[in-house]
């Protein structure tokens, strides 16, 4: 038997509404018999939706059943159509950073350096590989959801009850439920007795849902207000019913959710930064090359030697270790997190959680246990009363048929028990009474217990205990309004309450009827709660401190997520229900939902709109969540988080798993992600700003000198090395200061920081140029071997002025970098004494040039620090304006 909802602490929540196919899923929907355009079939009356299915309630034949499943097709969701796996493997290149990569590639290797050739191509087919294996199994995400409800169900065919695949139903057919069920696909209940579902799977709501057979819902009232419809995957917990199938395969609920999960997600945050990126790389590219070839044509120059210097310059300003970088950064991240209780299912997801700032979260079972608690029993007078806890725990504990969680939570207290009591009659919960009676003998005394919806016991009762059941009072207007006054008190505390009242009884009696349910003495309330957990408060406390806002978005009423904010000391901003957001338009959501908190009584759809709205306003968004009703905005968030216990789609449609559902797992997550991206973000401010000063200086070059400042090969070389030396980078040492708050990756920032800062080395590569031509007298050879080690030297030590935004000597870097770069550099030094610098064009340096290389580069790292300093403190500034103005 299971306790009904109470009118008043109804908690209402929502099921997606009627699908809405578009142009790609059109004809797989047509294949679906439904009811006619118009209002979704809950909100018809029964009259018009059976005679829209063309049956009379009764049953279909096999033979006409036979004909509408070759109309409707069978009750089952159609795999997507998919290009094939070579097709999709390659349109992951389509991103202008990997074709210029690919391009830099080929020409390396046109020019003689294969080497080059091979290391760029490798590192990009890897990073490529690693990001499509990763991410290829969340496309697996429908398959699962088919798995999720594949079941047999008992169909009426021919007049009689058969058992028949669930894949066999077509609209028109009839099918008998009972308790434990799951629901076959959408339909209209036509009987119930006693009938309740769990609809947790698609709507969130942990209470079960009252159905019975009636009239049509209320014009607008969502799937999940609707008490005479039944949804494909939710489950019968009492009772049974009747139902007549209104909506099968991809035109149920759950198909809604399954055609949302087979489109290709928007871009996360990650994806458009580093289109972006790689976009201002090609056009400066594109830009540097041109410019290159007009100077050298002016000059009169060879035009091979001219183009293969200019394509060099090209191939020297691109981050060719870039994907390299990034996938074994991320790669490392991913190995952190999993020791932190987090599991990566596609890597760039470890750089959207670090730079998440907004975090929509459902109610139940993040922030609370997900086990609903019997949390006070009461008298009238609100005190706490072990009265009315005996007489709840009797009504649960003698009562037949499924208990609901509420008789669960009852039946916990130990403390007391039914001992002693005998069970005579019962009267079963109906939605008309809505409560369930229980006649038991106790001592030789007879009683009628009741437990039910507050409003209906209460109108059932004529006295109350004052204090106690032997100082009873007349149930006067007074009373009633002070038991009025305590229900809602009550639920405006976030508790679900129920009324206990109970009835002497003659004791010869043996059996009641629903005439009996009067003059009862009303006990007191038996109040239920989903407790918050103990942890969450201060996880939420941490989230809030590393600039992370946290909003709800949930099924449950607003009162009880309200509550929940309260004891865990979240403040709520603002409140907005699932009907409240129906009348906005996405402009209208955009401007709002910054300031609101909550989003209540919302449907899978509603929440991939709130979403949505977070995102265009260039927030990045993630969202945690574990039912099959999360699925959706999970595809839609920037970084979908769920936990290892969730439904198959949920994780299947998850970029992250939580081994724990707990918010400070997911917080360390948050602080490994950051880390992350802080190595990514170092490598590209240090490779751009270095190879644009060198570039710089290289185009500028070839105005001032009567020839090439480097040798194609030469550049190459150059960029090597300095590559070799940013390998370590992903494991590298993060300032806390990068963890404190999301950073964002502000392509922005990257151009304004190569402009300012790349300039700067080639004030000291011009100064050099000086050096060894008027005081050295250098030739080609002389000028090409001094340029290179002067260019490498400075460019690999001012790693270590960039990677902190702070002082260098506080910030230590990690000691394979520090190995790695001084090794690079000795490297330079000692290669015009090797054969391979021969090889390369170098001639040994004079020692007159070694001594003045130390002063260079030693001023140069202090200026690069002044200006990095400054460069931040009024970027800062710009962006906390920016901030305020918007």
């Amino acid at each position: 038997m299971v306790i009904p909802h109470e009118l008043e602490s109804d908690v209402t929540a929502t099921a997606p509404s009627e699908p809405k196919p578009d142009a790609s899923s059109a004809p797989a929907q047509a294949r679906h018999a439904r009811p006619p355009a118009g209002p979704p079939f809950w909100q018809q009356s029964p009259r018009d939706v059976l005679a829209a299915l063309d049956t009379d309630g009764r049953g279909l034949t096999t033979a006409e059943a036979a004909r509408r499943l070759a109309v409707s097709g069978r009750n089952v969701f159609a795999p997507p159509r998919q290009r094939a796996l070579v097709l999709q493997f390659l349109a992951r290149f389509a991103n202008p950073l990997l074709l210029l990569l690919l391009v830099a590639a080929g020409i390396s290797g046109a020019t003689g350096d294969v080497a080059s050739a091979l290391i760029i191509t490798g590192m990009i087919v890897l990073s490529v590989t690693l990001d499509f294996v990763q991410e290829a199994r969340a496309g697996r995400a429908a398959e699962r959801l088919q798995k999720s409800v594949a079941l047999t169900a008992r169909v009426v065919r021919d007049g009689r009850g058969a058992e028949l695949p669930a894949a066999e139903i077509v609209p028109g057919d009839v099918i008998e439920l009972a308790a434990g069920d799951l629901v076959p696909a959408d339909g209209l209940v036509l009987e119930a007795n006693d009938c309740t579902a769990q609809q947790a799977l698609l709507t969130g709501e942990p209470f079960p849902a009252e159905k019975r057979a009636g009239e049509a819902a209320a014009p607008g009232a969502a799937a999940g207000e609707a008490v005479n419809a039944v949804f494909m995957g939710t489950s019968i917990v009492s009772g049974s019913a009747r139902m007549v199938a209104c909506r099968t395969g991809a035109a149920t609920a759950f198909g809604e959710i399954r055609d949302t999960l087979a489109r290709r997600p928007p871009a996360t945050a990650f994806e458009s930064a580093l289109r972006s990126f790689g976009l201002l790389i090609l056009r400066i590219a594109v830009v540097m090359v041109a410019g290159v070839l007009v100077v050298n044509a002016a000059f009169h120059r060879p035009w091979l030697e001219s183009f293969l210097f200019a394509v060099a310059l090209a191939v020297g300003l691109t981050p060719e270790l870039l994907p390299m970088v990034m996938s074994v950064t991320l790669a490392r991240g991913a190995m952190r997190m999993a020791k932190q209780r987090v599991i990566v299912k596609r890597l760039s997801a470890v750089h959207d959680l670090g730079s998440m700032d907004v975090l929509c979260t459902d109610k139940t079972g993040t922030l609370t246990e997900a086990r609903i608690r019997l949390e006070r029993h009461v008298d009238a007078a609100g005190r706490d009363s072990a009265r009315v806890l005996e007489l709840a725990f009797v009504n649960s504990a003698l009562q037949a048929g499924l208990r609901s969680p509420l008789d669960d939570a009852i039946l916990r207290h130990a403390e007391v028990s039914a001992q002693g009591w005998r069970k005579r009659d019962e009267l079963p919960f109906d939605f008309m009474r809505r409560c369930v009676s229980v006649l038991a003998e106790h001592d030789g005394e007879v009683a009628l217990v009741t437990k039910g919806a507050c409003e209906d016991v209460i109108a059932r009762a004529t006295r109350y205990e004052a204090d106690g059941p032997a100082s009873l009072a007349p149930l006067d207007d007074a009373a009633r309004a002070q038991l009025a006054r305590q229900f809602q008190a009550l639920s405006a505390d976030g508790y679900r309450v129920l009324g206990v009242a109970w009835k002497a009884m003659p004791a010869a009696t043996p059996h009641v009827t629903v005439a009996d349910e009067r003059e009862l003495t009303f006990a007191g309330f038996a109040a239920f709660e989903d407790p918050p957990k103990a942890e969450a408060a201060a996880a939420l406390a941490a989230l809030a401190a590393g600039g992370v806002t946290v909003k709800i978005v949930t099924g449950d009423h607003e009162l009880v997520a309200e509550h929940v904010c309260r004891e865990l000391n979240m403040p709520v901003a603002g409140v907005v229900t699932g009907a409240e957001l129906d009348g906005l338009d996405d402009a209208a959501l955009a401007a709002r939902v910054e300031q609101v908190t909550l989003f209540c009584r919302v449907t899978p759809p509603q929440k991939s709109r709130v979403i949505r709205a977070l995102r265009a306003r260039r927030h990045v968004v993630g969202y945690l969540g574990d039912g099959i009703n999360d699925a959706p905005p999970l595809h839609e968030a920037d970084v979908g988080i769920s936990v290892d216990g969730a439904v198959d789609v949920a994780r299947a449609a998850a970029d992250l798993i939580l081994l724990d559902h707990d918010l400070a797992v997911l917080q360390r997550g948050v602080r490994e992600g950051r880390r992350t991206f802080a190595n990514i973000v170092k490598y590209v401010m240090m490779g751009t700003s270095s190879n644009f000063g060198n570039m710089f200086s290289m185009a500028g070059g070839t105005l001032l000198l009567p020839f090439l400042p480097l040798l194609p090969v030469q550049i190459l070389a150059n960029n090597f090395l300095y590559d070799l030396s940013e390998v370590p980078i992903p494991l590298d040492r993060v300032d806390e200061s990068m963890l404190a708050r999301p950073p964002h990756w502000d392509v922005g920032e990257i151009r304004r920081f190569m402009l300012v800062v790349g300039p700067v080395s080639s004030v000291f590569d011009f100064l050099t140029f000086w050096v060894l031509r008027s005081r050295l007298h250098a030739g080609p050879a002389l000028f090409h071997t001094g340029w290179f080690v002067e260019s490498m030297a400075t460019q690999v030590l001012v790693i270590f002025v960039i990677r902190t935004r702070g002082n260098p000597l506080r910030s230590r870097p990690s000691p394979v970098l520090v190995a790695t770069s001084l090794a690079v550099v000795a490297v330079a030094l000692a290669l015009p004494w090797t054969p391979p610098g021969r090889w390369l064009g170098f001639v040994p340096l004079p020692a007159a040039f070694l001594a003045l290389l130390a002063p260079i580069a030693v001023v140069y790292l202090l200026a690069v620090d002044v200006v990095k300093r400054l460069f931040y403190r009024s970027f800062t500034g710009t962006q906390r304006s920016r901030a305020v103005t918007r």
